[in-house]
């Protein structure tokens, strides 16, 4: 049965990765920002139905407005989940552009890829999320630096919410919470050694896999006295926001 499944699935999931790829080579230059960001929400959602998983939406988004979205890393799948509510660019670990399929996804989609270990990366990234911040979007991060099972988290690395933090954006914590036939489960993970094929095996081959996407309410920009707080002290709320809801 596991084996009918992943067939099934697969036979659904890679038609709609072409026809999302066909969407960000030949129609999106096309078309403004808000067709592409209903293109995106809505073809992330029909790819997590093909896959398999119940994505359910907790909290309340910020669906308009420049906002930084800061969420736990579990899985690939994260980044659809949150395009899911809203149409979201991520900023990502250089390695994901040359992951098959995904990566080019993800790419065309405006995944911000930083290079780790480059002391220009941070900087030049900042800037690139300055950019989207002043076109009124969507920004994501996963501040852990890298993937759990999703029931604890890792330090929060700070650097990068320096661009929301200087331009006074709304910082919004968001807890992913995976769960299997109902309990809290690491089975989605894509951690470790762990190949995307092997992932790809046992998630589309399962039952009974859902997420649980917690928007918790806004970081406050500022101080009461007007004051802008550090990014370390953001980093921090955030990660308490997050570990309470995880």
């Amino acid at each position: 049965m596991k084996l009918l499944r992943f067939v099934l699935r697969l036979v659904l999931v890679l038609p709609w990765i072409a026809f999302g790829l066909l969407c960000v080579g030949l129609i999106y230059p096309l078309i403004g920002p808000r067709a592409r960001a209903w293109l995106n929400r809505n073809w992330s959602r029909c790819l997590m139905a093909f896959c398999g998983l119940r994505v359910v939406l907790k909290g309340t988004p910020r669906l308009r407005g420049p906002v930084l979205m800061v969420a736990n890393h579990v899985s690939w799948i994260d980044i659809f989940v949150l395009n899911s509510a809203r149409a979201t660019a991520f900023v990502a670990k250089s390695e994901i552009r040359s992951w098959p399929v995904i990566g080019w996804l993800v790419a065309g989609a405006g995944t911000l890829f930083i290079e780790r270990g480059q002391r220009h990366a941070v900087h030049a990234m900042g800037e690139s999320m300055q950019a989207r911040f002043r076109q009124g979007d969507a920004v994501g991060l996963f501040p852990e630096g890298t993937t759990t099972e999703g029931m604890e988290l890792r330090p929060f690395h700070a650097s990068l919410f320096e661009p929301a933090r200087a331009a006074a954006v709304e910082i919004q914590p968001v807890a992913l919470r995976f769960l299997h036939h109902g309990k809290r489960s690491g089975f989605a993970a894509f951690v470790g050694e762990e190949t995307l094929v092997m992932n790809l095996w046992r998630v589309l081959g399962a039952t009974g896999l859902s997420v649980e996407a917690v928007f918790l309410p806004p970081l406050p920009a500022r101080h009461p006295d007007g004051s802008l707080p550090t990014r370390l002290e953001l980093s921090h709320q955030a990660r308490d926001a997050i570990r309470s809801a995880l």
